[in-house]
């Protein structure tokens, strides 16, 4: 069985090298393997299923030629895009997972987070989180005209950085407790999650002498997935090579 994790793209159109990355990523790692997991932030921001980033229909295609081949293809919600919805999931062949998904691995217990509920120490964040959460308000905001959704989006995407560039780094990193707790209760020993942009290994999180936290890396500089099989794990950094020329179907982002 092989399994690969990855998180915090932030595709978008200002980006096209994470486009590029990501391409790369479906063409020449992920063929073939049994199970990819898209842990949040795979989308810079996303307002609804109606109105998709420009750009993106090829990265689509590839997704569900990628689940047409057999791969089973999962998605969790992060904080940038907690908006994507089943017809986005129908679109390219993937199942929508819950704020905590358990897998069952190698005689092991694996819990699979976006990460953003364990920076419990971000009290300003968590009321937010909890806020856009809710089906109503998520309701109100899908009824809004595309023009006046993307207008919140940016508004929220500029107060976020804001907000970011003020706070203690201690602050927007994972509360220990909150792990150990998370762990605890779903009698998990590996954690998985990405958010945090601080792609590490971290032993025994729970201090029982046999669990692991893993962060996922963001694709800012560079490519990062974890790789799960029945030899191992392993978190690995890749970059594409200067020759990969992805194919152009639809517009590039």
């Amino acid at each position: 069985m092989r399994r690969l994790f990855i998180s915090d793209l932030h595709l978008q159109p200002e980006r096209p090298d994470i486009s590029r990355a990501f391409r790369y990523f479906l063409s020449k790692i992920a063929p073939a393997c049994d199970e990819l997991y898209l842990l949040g932030d795979i989308f810079e921001y996303w307002i609804g299923d109606d109105a998709p980033l420009p750009g993106l229909e090829p990265l689509f295609d590839q997704l569900q030629q990628l689940s047409s081949q057999g791969s089973r293809l999962f998605f969790m919600h992060g904080n940038r895009d907690f908006l994507v919805g089943e017809q986005l999931m129908h679109r390219i062949g993937a199942t929508l997972l819950p704020a905590q998904h358990q897998l069952q691995m190698n005689g092991e217990t694996a819990l699979l987070l976006h990460g953003d509920e364990l920076c419990t120490d971000d009290a300003e964040y968590q009321r937010f989180r909890a806020q856009v959460r809710q089906p109503q308000w998520q309701q109100s905001f899908l009824a809004k005209p595309v023009a006046e959704r993307l207008a919140i989006a940016r508004e929220l995407r500029a107060a976020s950085r804001e907000q970011g560039a003020m706070k203690q780094e201690t602050i927007m990193d994972v509360n220990p407790h909150a792990v150990a707790a998370a762990m605890n209760q779903a009698q998990a020993d590996l954690l998985i999650h990405g958010h945090t942009h601080r792609p590490a290994r971290h032993p025994d999180p729970r201090g029982n002498g046999h669990s692991e936290r893993i962060v996922l890396g963001d694709w800012s500089e560079s490519g990062w997935y974890l790789e799960l099989s029945d030899t191992g794990r392993e978190l690995i950094r890749f970059t594409p090579p200067a020759d990969f020329h992805p194919q152009c179907t639809g517009t590039p982002l």
